[in-house]
């Protein structure tokens, strides 16, 4: 941390002391959280999250493609995520970066250990033809914790992503009018929480990030099954402190699912 990050930390831990942030939030409260969906016709889902000033666009789309060989009666999920020039002068424009990566690896992980979708169920002629969920999400404004944003923002999609029903026939696939919803069984919610100093902070901002000692995501589950967790920061935590992000992570996890399902934002 450069001598500049110090002293930006001294002034925030002063201010935490006080129990409260600089933009007045408590320490484990979120910043508002709005979920829009359906906004492209062309997309086969689609959701737009906003947390406070982090917007993260996803987009889902279903094609039909050839399963991996070690699961040849599964369908396929694909995340990748793109964090735009326009979105922080830190982002440069190219293919994605590290950071881009890795965040978009925290999210497939996510979903797929979390068994969130039945991929059998995405099989259509077994051994050749299934299934393949494509989520693309853009990082259209960063204020910090994207993870929670473009993670929110995919699960939205799939949530609203549909499928075309299909007949088969002697090998062949005729497509139907009608459409289904993705087999989806789980709704894992990220939680990002920041260490600085001693204190536990929910949904960093990005000054916060900036100054923090190390950041943790939990992806929980209904259940409050752990779907996976993600470290990150050069900082270190005690068994006291990863207990007590992890109940912090659950906590806010379980408000978040409960505004899916009041905003509609459900499968079906």
């Amino acid at each position: 941390m450069s001598n500049v990050s110090i002293l930006r930390q001294k002034d925030m831990l002063a201010l935490l002391s006080s129990g409260f942030r600089a933009d007045h939030r408590k320490l484990d409260e979120y910043r508002k959280i709005e979920i829009q969906t359906s906004l492209y016709e062309k997309a086969d889902g689609s959701a737009l999250v906003k947390i406070g000033n982090t917007v993260a666009v996803a987009g889902v789309k279903i094609e039909v493609g050839e399963p991996f060989p070690d699961t040849p009666n599964e369908g396929i999920l694909t995340v990748n995520l793109e964090l735009l020039p326009h979105a922080s002068p830190s982002f440069e424009p190219g293919p994605p970066d590290e950071n881009a990566i890795e965040m978009a690896r925290i999210i497939d992980r996510g979903l797929r250990e979390s068994k969130s979708i039945n991929y059998e169920e995405l099989c259509i002629i077994p051994g050749q033809k299934v299934w393949v969920i494509y989520v693309d999400i853009s990082v259209m404004d960063h204020d910090g914790n994207i993870v929670d944003a473009a993670g929110l923002a995919a699960l939205a999609a799939l949530l609203t992503a549909k499928i075309p029903e299909v007949k088969v026939e002697n090998g062949s696939i005729t497509f139907l009018d009608k459409k289904r919803p993705l087999p989806i069984k789980e709704k894992p919610i990220p939680v990002t929480v920041a260490k600085i100093g001693e204190y536990l902070l929910v949904d960093p901002s990005l000054s916060e990030e900036e100054v923090s000692d190390v950041r943790v995501t939990f992806t929980t589950l209904e259940s409050s099954l752990i779907a996976s967790i993600q470290k990150s920061g050069s900082g270190t935590l005690t068994e006291e402190e990863v207990l007590k992000i992890y109940d912090l992570a659950y906590k806010k996890a379980v408000e978040i699912r409960s505004k899916l399902n009041e905003l509609g934002v459900e499968n079906g």
